[in-house]
């Protein structure tokens, strides 16, 4: 076969891969900013609660941040945080704590991923938790930032309820988030990704 017919003939032969992979890229769930929202409204709402000023992020399978709220009197740098927790979780299908755990151990007296906690970007501190499908695809994370550590881990558990809202028929979103999209919720400090 020539060189010249090969190159005519590739395109053709690729087809059926190519557009195989574009179906499988329509049909993957993937979080709703609605339901992002929801989320942030339950774990402020837990915050406030608690006497809490949280910063709360929730990131999208690719660790982009899709809804933001920064609560009134919540220290300022901990926005970053947040986002870092989400992202960290987003990153690596994992709470943050177990990534902690990785890098430092149980006891904070070494781990057996040392180099993890190097990583630019990542953060090994509770916090953050993977937002996952009933089926364990990952689907986004949430991160909160602005309290004590201890009290960080409460304030989000609230806000990964379990839930039946997807994107797509058959598809549930187990911890109660949804997609790619839409407004941030109104507040202080909320602000969208792009």
């Amino acid at each position: 076969m020539s060189e010249r017919l090969f190159r005519r003939l590739l395109p053709i032969a690729l087809l059926p891969l190519l557009s195989s992979a574009a179906m499988a890229l329509g049909s993957a769930p993937v979080l709703r900013v609605d339901v992002a929202k929801q989320m942030v409204v339950v774990c402020e709402t837990q915050a406030k609660a608690k006497g809490l000023k949280m910063n709360i992020s929730v990131v999208d399978a690719g660790a982009n941040q899709i809804v933001f709220e920064g609560m009134d009197g919540a220290p300022l740098g901990s926005s970053r945080i947040a986002q870092m927790k989400a992202q960290s979780a987003a990153w690596f299908p994992m709470p943050t704590r177990t990534i902690q755990e990785l890098a430092y151990g149980k006891d904070l007296k070494g781990g057996s991923i040392l180099g993890i906690a190097l990583m630019p970007g990542l953060m090994a501190t509770p916090g953050g938790l993977p937002i996952t499908t009933a089926n364990g695809v990952p689907v986004g994370a949430i991160g909160v930032s602005g309290a004590f550590r201890m009290r960080t881990k409460n304030a989000l558990r609230p806000g990964l309820t379990p839930s039946r809202t997807s994107s797509r028929p058959g598809a549930e979103i187990s911890t109660g988030a949804a997609v790619n999209g839409g407004r941030a919720p109104s507040g202080r400090r909320s602000s969208r990704s792009a």
